[in-house]
C-alpha cells in the first residue's frame, strides 16, 4: 500500500493513482498554525521525503525510482518547481482548467521523458533525468496522465487564505473548496459573519446620525 508522507500529515486521503505524487510534493510546504514544517526546508528532510514518494509511485505504478540526489542548487530549483505548480494547481481552482484555446501559455518548466514500445505493445511514457529533474518529470508525467484520464482538475489547493494544502475533491460535482470544512471553512464562514455584522453596524450607526 502506497504511504504519502506530506499528505498524510495532513489526515487527508491522496489522490488517486500517480496523482498522488503531485498532491504530496505540493503538501510538502509549512502551513501556519499546523505545527508541520517545511519537508524541502533542508537536504535531509527533502531526501526523507523524495524516499518516501518514490516508493509510493513504485506502489501504485509499479514502476521503480532510482535514488535522488539532492544537492542545495537541485533542492532550490525543486522548491521553485514546487511553488510554481502550487500556483497554477491554485490558479486553476478560481478561474478554472485551461481548454487548450488561445495563445499558448508561458512554459514554467520543461523536463525530459521517453516514448517505450514494451513486448506488451503498450507504448509508456518513461520519465527521464536525475536529482530534481527526475522527481519534477515523474510529477510533470502524473499530471499529464492525469489530464488524460480526467481527474486532474479534482486536484485542488484549499481556498482558505494561508492554508495551501492540496486535497483531491471527491464530491460528485467537484464543488469543494476547503481541505477540511470543519476548520477552513468554518472559520472563512465567521470571518464573513463578522464581515457583514460590521457593515450592518455602520449603516445602522449612519441611519441614526442622519435621523
Amino acid at each position: 500500500m502506497a504511504t504519502w508522507p506530506a499528505t498524510a500529515r495532513y489526515g487527508l486521503e491522496a489522490a488517486p493513482g500517480g496523482l498522488a505524487l503531485v498532491q504530496d510534493l505540493l503538501n510538502t510546504v509549512a502551513v501556519d498554525g499546523s505545527g508541520h514544517g517545511d519537508l524541502l526546508a533542508g537536504p535531509e528532510e527533502a531526501r526523507a521525503w523524495a524516499e518516501a514518494a518514490g516508493a509510493g509511485w513504485t506502489a501504485v505504478t509499479g514502476q521503480p525510482v532510482p535514488p535522488v540526489a539532492l544537492d542545495a542548487d537541485g533542492l532550490e530549483e525543486l522548491r521553485a518547481f514546487r511553488d510554481d505548480l502550487q500556483r497554477t494547481t491554485s490558479q486553476a481552482l478560481w478561474d478554472g482548467p485551461g481548454d487548450g484555446a488561445g495563445p499558448v501559455p508561458l512554459v514554467l518548466h520543461c523536463t525530459a521523458a521517453a516514448l517505450q514500445l514494451g513486448e506488451d505493445g503498450v507504448v509508456r511514457l518513461e520519465p527521464r533525468g536525475a536529482g530534481w529533474r527526475r522527481l519534477a518529470s515523474l510529477v510533470l508525467l502524473a499530471a499529464f496522465e492525469a489530464q488524460r484520464a480526467g481527474t486532474r482538475h479534482r486536484l485542488k489547493t484549499c481556498r482558505a487564505p494561508r492554508c495551501p494544502v492540496a486535497f483531491y475533491d471527491r464530491s460528485r460535482n467537484n464543488s469543494g473548496v476547503w481541505h477540511e470544512v470543519k476548520v477552513c471553512g468554518n472559520a472563512a464562514n465567521l470571518r464573513a459573519y463578522r464581515a457583514r455584522r460590521r457593515a450592518q453596524e455602520a449603516q445602522e450607526a449612519q441611519e441614526t446620525q442622519e435621523a
